[in-house]
């Protein structure tokens, strides 16, 4: 329940339409109170008889509120229009995280919550005013405010033009994309030693619980489902981790020993949703960073500065790693062990973030060495061998594809000068990447 709970929050934080209503409801308000005031005549006189407020007739008083409620509205809907399909195109080149960062951007919501919100309290106070016919009634203080709301709108679409003009920059999104992967490694990644999940011989025996749902595992309550497995004496093992498809009727998880109630705790204890998403998924925002480089470098863009661009924030996010751990997903209670999530280890990130890369850019020679660069960046922050190991492994990698697809020999005598930098840099630091690369 819990993880349902706050799958719920999530959804409805990242929702485009909550601002929008929350200021629209607000204008409604203040237009309902506002006119109070004017009809309880609370004002003082000096400020009734100021030339700063509203001093017109009633039918000079429905013209400007029509003038503001028809205006706010139809700008609203031509800007925000025209937006859409400015994002549309702008996708196809950097790919659909591009309209989830027009979604959730606050700028965006609380402009359109301007617009909507001035909508409402022009029309709520366009109502009241009245006629001699009526019986006359012209909200002074309300029609001061709609005029005061006016200009405001008019600011707030001149920080939109140049707030969404940036928006779509690809430089900006570069950088929102890469501020979730560091997000990301900040909150998951910790500073001690994990410990090491039991060898596979501990599962033999041990139940598989199947689950009739399907989607992606958007959140897990693993404190609950360990509590659980703690007060049933049992030790539970997911199958899925955050962020992976659950299918219908396959196993989900195994229970060693068997105990009765495995499958609802699980069920409880996890949120399954359309897309992929989850605060817990490190991949996620590595795969977002990673569409945006092999899109850059289809033939039909064919943009390998963007490319390298994000292989910079990848190598960043790898410095920012080495000091941490990634966690293992075992938890104990006490002494015992109770849950084993599967998580992503050292390589699984490297592959993710470096191997769709490589092979969309394996013909290009400047991605390559870009490659070879950051990762000799990130050998020199890195301390761990087992990590050192994989960096090699990649930058291996690199080579090997440069020497079947690269047939100029001066670009690959430079991809082979960057290589043995890597490898002067691990083996003896900073001094030994500049004897390799004045060597070469």
């Amino acid at each position: 329940m819990k993880a349902r709970i706050t799958t719920f929050l999530a959804v409805l934080r990242e929702t485009f339409w909550v601002v929008p209503s929350a200021i629209t409801l607000f204008g409604i308000a203040l237009a309902v109170l506002f006119v109070r005031v004017d009809a309880g005549e609370l004002l003082p006189v000096w400020m009734r008889e100021n030339n700063w407020i509203y001093n017109g007739g009633a039918t000079g008083a429905r013209s400007l509120l029509a003038v503001v409620a028809s205006s706010t509205i139809g700008v609203a809907g031509t800007v925000f229009s025209i937006t859409i399909a400015a994002l549309s195109l702008a996708a196809g080149q950097m790919g659909p995280r591009l309209l989830r960062n027009f979604t959730e951007d606050r700028g965006n919501q609380f402009t359109l919550g301007t617009f909507l919100g001035t909508f409402g309290y022009a029309l709520v106070v366009l109502r009241s005013v009245r006629t001699q016919d009526e019986g006359v009634f012209v909200p002074h203080l309300s029609l001061t405010v709609a005029i005061v709301l006016a200009f405001v709108c008019v600011g707030t679409l001149i920080y939109f033009v140049g707030h969404i003009a940036n928006r779509i920059n690809v430089d900006t999104v570069i950088c929102l994309v890469s501020q979730d992967l560091r997000d990301a490694v900040q909150r998951l990644a910790v500073k001690g030693q994990q410990p090491s999940p039991p060898p596979r011989t501990f599962w033999r025996g041990a139940q598989p619980v199947t689950d009739a749902r399907s989607g992606y595992l958007q959140h897990l309550d693993a404190e609950g489902l360990a509590e659980w497995a703690a007060a049933k004496g049992t030790v539970i093992r997911l199958l899925v981790r955050p962020g992976d498809y659950v299918f219908p009727g396959a196993p989900i998880a195994l229970a060693h020993p068997a105990v009765d109630g495995s499958e609802a705790a699980i069920r409880d204890a996890t949120a399954l949703g359309a897309q992929r998403g989850s605060s817990a998924d490190l991949e996620f925002a590595v795969r977002h960073l990673v569409e945006v480089a092999v899109r850059a470098l289809s033939p039909g863009i064919n943009d390998p500065n963007t490319a390298m661009s994000v292989v910079d924030r990848l190598g960043a996010a790898l410095c920012q790693l080495a000091p941490l751990h990634l966690p293992s997903g075992v938890h104990f209670k006490g002494d015992r062990l109770t849950l084993v999530v599967p998580s992503i280890d050292y390589d699984g990130l490297l592959d993710a973030m470096l191997h769709m890369i490589r092979q969309n850019g394996s013909g290009s020679p400047a991605v390559l060495i870009r490659m070879l660069v950051v990762l000799t960046s990130v050998a020199s922050c890195e301390r761990d061998p087992a990590r050192a190991t994989a960096l090699q492994r990649h930058a291996d990698l690199i080579v090997g594809d440069a020497n079947r697809n690269i047939a100029t020999p001066a670009d690959l005598a430079d991809i082979r000068m960057a290589h043995n930098g890597f490898a002067g840099m691990r083996h003896m630091g900073p001094n030994g990447h500049l004897d390799a690369m004045s060597d070469t």
